[in-house]
């Protein structure tokens, strides 16, 4: 399969001027974000990156905060009749004080400023853009002097450089009207940075060369209030510089104002390189050095190497789908997903390396640990990116020490207590100590969830000791101390469990008077025992059963004694609850009913009868009020075998925005929302980077391996033509497979690591298996054959 080919069918374009960022082209590299817009009279070009953030940081009432086991004393003795713990004044004067460093607007991610193309309307017109999703070249037509012209914009994929040129020539030789007017297409051209600069921070610093045809702003980034220009210590500082240098122009002249020059240069000469250099303040020179001038033929290499990349990533993995709209879904989430993560720069927040005055700063831009952050590595794994999850793992690397720090000082505890949100930014205490989201427990399991993952996908040994044993380990640690502590069992819970206490249910009821909703979370019990159980089998993959055999005992222990499953009945029979005693019919944000099903994995298409029947009634009558669940919901329905995919396409539509990425858009009233809500209030928010995981749903519907045996188009309607190449399997495997009318043609795999191969029998027949050590012929449910490092198999139906 031609991945690369196939990518071009799903191209993305607008047929008129897209003046707002929501309508504008999405270009990047992983690091550096760029929107192309397109006003009736400028094109202008909107920059971020991950790497750059406002990092001062907030950290007051340090002192005040206390420990868990005063507040939960102190918690413990409000009224349970109590409607809200709000009615108690202490309680919210507390919240108050714990949650007021998140009311600063810092940290959070900085944008970067802006490039600003102006013509004359009269002579120029926008008639709109395509963005090519095989390649990253985003083409915006116009017409000059009644003539179409083409204007090429991309950004190189090896550094943080964007290129913008005329493709040809836009008029013939014997049109002098038009000639004259391609002589200044360009009237004006800025940087501006960013109209929300913050004014308490040190002011850009404009130059302009007018002799080389450059022009920069740099901007410095203080690591404290106060820090830069008031004589403090300045070493830890940060700056980032946007310069823009024109090629085919005899000069660049100052028309007014710090950030304005003039371009007068022909349409086949015109052509602008705009570089983004950040780092340390200290390593960003105070003036702007001497840069190569851009010209036609450094783009034109420029390009031959980005559309390398292009070409190189698309070879990883592919599909070729008789359903045009779910490939679409495929192919163009995830050109967005190679654009905004790379593990070579900083793990992207909520909205990703796309910011431009407020837009990516809702919640900081920062990471939210009950799904949002882990969300866009779901697809990392079975889509075959698993390096784009390297930027994930040097997340929970930097929030380790704060988050080992708040189990020993605040809870008491060994091991690490991963937080509730997270900044990019040096932390010495948890950024959002408030006790009603903060005491979430699901969080730790699920921060360190994708590290067994990781291992599970590639059987990478090295990565599985050296960077996932420490983080899941402290996980563990702390998990297995919370559940053992005195209030966690006993007499007092009529039964002999180690539970979950106190907890908070993911976006749902806060802590409640009395704990009465607080206890035994799914989320938090399904997450726990994906922990426990990762860690039994990476001590045994590493030789470690010796070395860690008290902390396996005391894990054992607890899974003898863990809690069931919270259910209930309901009016599709019974049903699973995301806490004791909750009604079935509750209106869920995330959705916390089906968490076993997904990421949970205790239940799927491989569990008994009676836990599929619980599974699927969960599924089927599960209410969310939308926003948490485009791809949540939807991979649990998939793994289930259960999602229809016309439905599925719906929402997607419903969510859709202009520039191809989808938004968190509401559903339904009746859980946080009203009936005067805003439906889309979300949309103006940012670009939601953990939708770009939709990709994932899709290879669940053609691929599973959750449990280590293979499953072949476990979702996808019979007779409906599919094909994949090389998506990622637990295991180690790379598989490639096709089905049409006829059913299953033939599947291919690829064992990297030697591994054992386990697929579910998808002819029900007798199955031709092609090996390194020849032809055999198997049946049966499971088949199960040994494979070598390198080996390729070849199934097909045996006729």
């Amino acid at each position: 399969m031609n991945a690369w080919k196939q990518a071009q069918a799903h191209a993305i374009r607008y047929d008129r001027p897209a003046a707002t960022f929501f309508e504008g082209a999405l270009l990047g590299n992983g690091g550096l974000g760029a929107v192309v817009t397109t006003r009736p009279d400028a094109i202008v070009v909107h920059f971020g990156h991950n790497d750059v953030w406002d990092i001062r940081i907030a950290e007051n009432n340090k002192e005040r905060i206390g420990d868990f086991e005063s507040l939960f004393a102190r918690l413990k003795a409000i009224p349970s009749h109590y409607a809200s713990l709000k009615e108690d004044e202490w309680y919210r004067d507390y919240v108050e004080m714990a949650g007021e460093n998140y009311t600063f607007p810092y940290p959070r991610p900085m944008p970067c400023g802006s490039l600003l193309l102006g013509f004359d309307r009269r002579e120029v017109e926008v008639l709109g853009h395509a963005l090519h999703v095989h390649n990253g070249l985003c083409e915006i037509r116009l017409l000059i002097g009644g003539q179409p012209a083409t204007l090429r914009v991309f950004v190189e994929q090896g550094q943080d450089v964007l290129w913008a040129a005329f493709d040809q020539p836009a008029v013939g030789d014997g049109d002098a009207r038009a000639a004259w007017t391609l002589t200044s297409v360009f009237n004006r051209i800025k940087l501006i940075p960013d109209p929300e600069t913050p004014g308490d921070i040190p002011s850009p610093q404009p130059f302009l060369d007018e002799t080389s045809a450059r022009l920069s702003f740099r901007q410095t980034l203080p690591y404290a209030n106060g820090a830069s220009g008031g004589g403090g210590d300045r070493s830890r500082d940060r700056a980032f510089r946007l310069s823009a240098s024109v090629g085919g122009a005899n000069s660049v002249r100052k028309l007014g104002g710090d950030w304005e020059g003039a371009v007068e240069a022909p349409a086949s000469g015109f052509v602008v390189r705009v570089q983004l250099e950040q780092g340390l303040d200290a390593d960003v020179p105070a003036v702007a050095q001497d840069a190569e001038r851009a010209s036609r033929p450094r783009m034109e290499a420029a390009f031959d190497q980005a559309e390398a990349s292009w070409r190189d990533y698309w070879d990883r993995s592919g599909v070729m789908l008789e359903d045009a709209a779910l490939e679409q879904v495929w192919y163009r989430n995830l050109y967005f997903y190679n654009c905004s993560v790379s593990a070579s720069h900083t793990c992207p927040g909520l909205f990703a390396n796309w910011s431009y005055g407020k837009i990516g700063s809702e919640w900081h831009g920062d990471y939210h640990m009950n799904y949002n952050t882990q969300q866009p590595f779901w697809l990392a794994f079975s889509s075959n990116h698993v390096e784009k999850h390297l930027a994930y793992v040097g997340m929970v690397d930097l929030i380790l020490p704060v988050s080992r720090k708040w189990a020993r000082e605040y809870y008491g505890l060994r091991g690490a207590y991963y937080p509730h949100s997270a900044y990019p930014v040096e932390m010495t205490m948890m950024p959002y100590p408030v006790p009603h989201w903060g005491w979430e427990i699901c969080e730790t399991p699920w921060t360190v969830q994708s590290l067994w993952w990781h291992y599970l996908y590639t059987m990478d040994k090295a990565f599985l000791e050296t960077r996932a044993f420490v983080p899941i380990r402290d996980a563990v640690l702390f998990m297995v101390d919370y559940m053992k502590r005195p209030e966690a069992s006993g007499a007092a819970w009529g039964d002999d469990k180690y539970h979950i206490f106190p907890t908070v249910v993911p976006e749902l009821y806060e802590l409640t008077p009395g704990f009465a909703k607080n206890s035994d979370c799914i989320v938090d019990l399904t997450l726990t025992k994906f922990l426990f159980r990762a860690f039994k089998d990476a001590c045994a993959a590493l030789g470690r059963n010796d070395a860690e055999a008290g902390l396996l005992t005391e894990i054992e222990e607890v899974l003898a004694h863990f809690p069931a499953y919270p259910t209930a009945e309901s009016r599709r029979g019974t049903v699973f609850v995301s806490m004791p005693g909750e009604d079935p019919e509750v209106v869920y944000n995330v959705p916390n009913g089906i968490t076993t099903i997904f990421p949970g994995e205790d239940h799927g298409l491989h569990s008994p009868g009676d836990e599929y029947a619980i599974a699927v009634n969960s599924y089927r009558n599960h209410r969310n009020e939308g926003g948490n669940e485009l791809v949540f919901y939807a991979m649990a329905g998939a793994r289930l075998g259960q999602l229809d995919l016309e439905r599925f396409k719906r929402q997607i539509a419903y969510c859709l925005l202009p520039n191809g990425t989808c938004t968190d858009k509401l559903l339904e009233s009746g859980g946080r929302y009203s009936d005067t809500t805003p439906f889309d209030y979300m949309a103006p928010m940012g670009v939601w980077f953990e939708n770009f995981a939709l990709p994932a749903v899709i290879n669940e519907c053609l691929l599973q391996s959750y449990n280590g045996a293979l499953r072949l188009f476990p979702n996808w309607p019979a007779g409906k033509a599919a094909a994949f190449s090389t998506l990622r399997a637990v295991g180690g495997f790379l598989v490639s497979a096709e089905t049409d009318a006829e059913g299953v043609r033939w599947i291919e795999v690829s064992s990297e690591a030697g591994t054992e191969l386990r697929l579910y029998n998808p002819w029900g027949t007798d199955v031709v298996c092609f090996t390194d050590a020849g032809e055999q012929t198997r049946g049966g449910e499971l088949i199960a054959l040994p494979t070598s490092p390198g080996e390729r198999i070849r199934f097909m139906k045996a006729l």
